[in-house]
């Protein structure tokens, strides 16, 4: 049986591809892996296509059986992983041989880890995608122990590469104003560059709520109509504390949005854990 054997997954592990995009006019979100760079790259490391599914790990936990011989890598959050209790390296390519689990351990830094397997997680699709979308409930069930996750054949050719040198993640997130900068104070768009922003533990895979010793401050207090949200959307509820939007966020909002995160630091953003803090840099 090709197959990964699911034995623990820690405090949440869901199946993530590249997600579903095209489908916001009716309401449904892209979702896709939270820290888009580092499920490319755990692919890659095992010769599979950029439409191929892995597990995304938060905080550690998982520990996995194979029940074939079979090639995996591990990017994401810096976790020991060991196979048969013997450490393996991270961005580097694993062989699994049948009978043997692969654990996780809780990460030293970051937070979400990625598994991929040659062939990918072949789960079924939904709207094209195989990824769990934990705000709409689309997509496969969050993993759970005693789960046999089949392998597809979502293979590209070899070679692979055998080692991907791991990022360097900043604690300044790249910024672009708008499209609502003009709904807040010249002071409030400075103090979003100037103080540093505290990650809550009010966080999960929506996004990222924030914590500024000075709030964001509006020049107007009329009700915005609802209107389109996008990955690393900075949303400003009336509290004046930001909300930065990832994978699973909402297609809507009706808060103003001070700035928009890049999309290369949003893979940084989703490795963010609570008490970190962080700072923005606007660049347009």
């Amino acid at each position: 049986m090709r197959a990964l054997t699911v034995l623990q997954t820690g405090p949440l592990c869901t199946v993530q591809d590249r997600g579903r995009p095209g489908h916001a006019s009716i309401g449904v979100g892209r979702s896709g892996a939270a820290d888009l760079l580092s499920h490319d790259a755990a692919n890659r490391l095992v010769g599979n296509t950029s439409e191929a599914a892995t597990l995304e790990v938060t905080f550690g936990g998982l520990k996995v059986r194979a029940e074939f011989d079979a090639i995996v890598a591990v990017t994401g959050a810096h976790v020991v992983c060991r196979v048969d209790g013997a450490e393996q390296g991270l961005y580097s390519t694993i062989l699994l041989r049948a009978g043997q689990e692969l654990e996780l351990s809780t990460p030293t830094s970051g937070l979400r880890s990625y598994l991929a397997v040659r062939g990918g997680i072949g789960v079924p699709t939904v709207l094209g995608s195989r990824s769990t979308d934990t705000m709409s409930g689309l997509g496969p069930a969050v993993v759970s122990p005693g789960t046999a996750l089949p392998v597809g054949n979502d293979k590209a050719e070899w070679p692979a590469a055998e080692f991907v040198p791991p990022p360097a993640w900043s604690d300044t997130l790249r910024i672009t104003f708008g499209p609502r900068a003009d709904w807040f104070t010249a002071r409030a768009r400075s103090i979003l560059l100037e103080q540093s922003w505290t990650v809550t533990q009010d966080s999960d895979r929506v996004g990222i709520r924030l914590d500024g010793a000075e709030p964001l401050r509006r020049t107007r207090e009329d009700e915005l109509a609802s209107e389109g949200m996008v990955l690393g959307a900075l949303q400003v509820p009336p509290s004046g504390q930001p909300v930065l939007f990832l994978a699973d966020h909402p297609v809507t909002g009706g808060y103003p949005v001070i700035a928009v995160v890049t999309a290369a630091d949003v893979s940084a953003a989703a490795q963010l854990t609570p008490g970190t803090q962080i700072h923005f840099r606007a660049i347009g």
